[in-house]
């Protein structure tokens, strides 16, 4: 696939970092911490979607090569 634009790894990072943000917590914090997650991803997959259409390139492709530029960009936050 040709090159990712810098906005959908943002997208995607800043997803990664929300899901990150999941590890340890517990109740009402975990909830709402999930809602943050939840509307990132949404914002990732609205993205990916509208990137796709304009490409003429297929989502779930387009959605692969985001997630490998993030992960040969950064290492997972998750791990942190």
């Amino acid at each position: 696939m040709a090159d990712i634009p810098d906005e959908l790894i943002r997208l995607e990072r800043s997803a990664e970092e929300e899901r990150a943000k999941l590890a340890g917590l517990t109740g009402d914090e975990y909830d709402e911490q999930w809602r943050r997650w939840r509307a990132a991803m949404e914002a990732v997959q609205a993205a990916i979607t509208a990137y796709a259409a304009a490409t003429e390139a297929g989502p779930d492709e387009v959605g692969q090569a985001v997630k490998a530029a993030v992960r040969h960009t950064q290492e997972d936050p998750a791990v942190e």
